[in-house]
């Protein structure tokens, strides 16, 4: 595997799975349930969507941030201050995350 993020760790667990660039509402429709939500940021409108996620990876936030509370209160990995993983990771691309060491690998080439 080869490690292509480093975020903060702000919900712990591992899991592997599909991503899923979410950057507009129109973007929903598409969320399956148990893929990697990856946006900049969540807000509350979100909620329903975090709570089909496998595990969350954010561009942007902190451990009090909105996507590494609820991460925590739903019992999902969550990855945030990646800086880039919007830009970064692509729809369908399989990775493993890590939501206590703040790691993503690719499970692919």
């Amino acid at each position: 595997m080869e490690k292509i993020l480093q975020g903060v760790g702000v919900s712990s667990g591992k899991i592997r799975g599909k991503v899923k660039v979410i950057l507009e509402k129109t973007d929903w429709p598409s969320f399956q349930n148990g893929d990697i939500l990856v946006t900049r940021i969540t807000d509350p409108t979100m909620v329903p969507l975090m709570s089909k996620a496998g595990g969350i990876i954010c561009d942007i936030g902190a451990m009090m941030s909105h996507p590494a509370i609820v991460a925590r209160e739903m019992g999902i990995p969550c990855v945030v201050g990646t800086r880039d993983a919007t830009v970064r990771l692509r729809n369908g691309q399989l990775v493993e995350m890590d939501g206590k060491t703040g790691e993503v690998f690719a499970l692919e080439k």
